[in-house]
């Protein structure tokens, strides 16, 4: 019996089919009927020999064969989202990359988005399926502003001194007058809170939605108590 002779190719070698000019790489080695066949891109097909040629010796025109991936993005560049794991907070989006994972078995593509914390601009990277979306990159801006203003109402809450006395009461009744303009036109601003979170209750159906909104309306009910107590304030000054 003479000795088996050695393939053409071994694995990992570059090679193009010669009858597509396509270019791959030996993936598999097989000794069929005394000939070497050969797998090419783990491709279910096999080839002779005869069929494929060392890209360095080739001298037709190659065609590289290349994959069309097409990725659909939920999120783009400015949309405010929420996070899975952080729902009091919320995130613009400021970049956003593709991992592709190819293998013999399975193949799938992971997009990942990186955010800012609307709050401190603490920086996050998130998968697609943790991102829910608030509003988009038009809304983004108008949205952070009335969050903004929830806010500063929480941090910075309006304390009024009602323990004056009579002597320091008159001196300070424009003063009153003022603020009692500025707590009105404050209950304007919750109002107009409460009425975009009911929208976003109305569209998404987020409790968190639903606390902010009782929360606007625990802070008109006090300022509108504060506003009563100024008039009764003025009216006793008054007289």
């Amino acid at each position: 019996m003479g000795k088996r002779k050695q393939p053409k190719f071994k694995k990992g070698d570059t090679v193009v089919i010669i009858m597509y000019g396509t270019v791959g790489n030996i993936t598999d080695i097989k000794y069929l009927d005394d000939n070497y066949v050969y797998e090419v891109n783990y491709s279910e097909g096999l080839y002779i020999e005869s069929t494929l040629q060392h890209i360095f010796e080739y001298k037709g025109e190659v065609h590289y064969e290349k994959e069309q991936v097409d990725i659909d993005y939920k999120f783009i560049f400015g949309d405010l989202v929420q996070v899975d794991g952080y729902d009091r907070d919320y995130f613009k989006v400021i970049g956003f990359r593709t991992e592709i994972w190819r293998y013999k078995e399975n193949a799938w593509e992971d997009v990942i988005y990186e955010l800012s914390r609307v709050s401190d601009g603490e920086w996050l990277e998130a998968h697609e399926e943790e991102l829910t979306l608030i509003a988009d990159a038009k809304e983004a801006d108008g949205i952070i502003e009335k969050l903004g203003l929830l806010h500063s109402i929480a941090k910075k809450p309006v304390k009024v001194d009602l323990n004056k006395t009579k002597k320091d009461s008159r001196a300070s009744e424009q003063e009153t007058l003022n603020t009692k303009s500025e707590k009105l036109a404050f209950i304007d601003g919750l109002l107009d809170l409460y009425n975009d979170y009911q929208l976003l209750y109305d569209m998404f159906g987020d409790e968190d939605f639903k606390q902010v909104m009782n929360i606007a309306m625990i802070k008109v009910q006090k300022a509108a108590n504060e506003v009563y107590n100024y008039g009764n304030k003025y009216r006793e000054s008054s007289s």
